[in-house]
Parts: C-alpha cells; sequence; structure tokens
C-alpha cells in the first residue's frame, strides 16, 4: 500500500509563513505527478500547486507569487512554502501523488489526510 503524510500546518498571523511537507511511503517504484489541494469549510476543492517528476509547477491564480511547491524525490516528499498568508487561504491542505506500484499497470491517485492551516487577521 502507498501511504502519504503532510505536516507542517498550523495558526499563523496574516503576512506571515508556513512550510508544509507531504512525505509518501509505501510499496511503489515511482511517484510521477504531485499536487496541493485545500478546501475551505463550505467551499469546493480547489488545486493549490502542482508539480511534475521534472519540475515543472502550476499555480492556482490566488496563489501564484506567494506560494512555493518543490520535492525532493530522494525523500519522496513534496513540500509547498507558502508566503504572505491571507485570511482567505484558511483551509485543510491535502496532497496528492500519482504512484507506479509493482505489478499495476499505470499510475494510481493517492490523497494524505489533510494539514490546517489557519490565517487570522
Amino acid at each position: 500500500q502507498v501511504q502519504l503524510a503532510e505536516s507542517g500546518g498550523g495558526l499563523v498571523q496574516a503576512g506571515g509563513s508556513l512550510r508544509l511537507s507531504c512525505q509518501v511511503s509505501g510499496s511503489f517504484y515511482r511517484i510521477t505527478d504531485m499536487g496541493w489541494y485545500r478546501q475551505a469549510p463550505g467551499k469546493q476543492r480547489e488545486m493549490v500547486a502542482s508539480i511534475t517528476i521534472g519540475g515543472n509547477t502550476i499555480y492556482s491564480d490566488s496563489v501564484k507569487g506567494r506560494f512555493t511547491v518543490s520535492r525532493d524525490n530522494s525523500k519522496n516528499t513534496m513540500y509547498l512554502q507558502l508566503n504572505g498568508l491571507k485570511p482567505e487561504d484558511t483551509a485543510v491542505y491535502v496532497c496528492n501523488a500519482a504512484v507506479k506500484r509493482f505489478q499495476v499497470v499505470g499510475a494510481s491517485d493517492y490523497w494524505g489526510q489533510g494539514t490546517q492551516v489557519t490565517v487570522s487577521s
């Protein structure tokens, strides 16, 4: 099986920073695309940032210029640096990974449990 574990969330004042981590563990041989999503109360889940195995990134317009996604393939870990946080960034941040497993054709999607980010005004 494959597990994703997020960490690094917390309570921060507007303008502050946080760094989220997402570590992938279990039985697999490659992680392809990875991404961060967030879901605020009463809202739909939205993609925040994604990164390919080669390091190409995509950001939502709402976080572009403030958040930075990166990954360390040697550690099977993805990061999200959140700078210039705003109250509207408050949400549960969830990581996603497309993982190739032994004896399984194609890549399968896995999700973490999420980490809460709360930004006070």
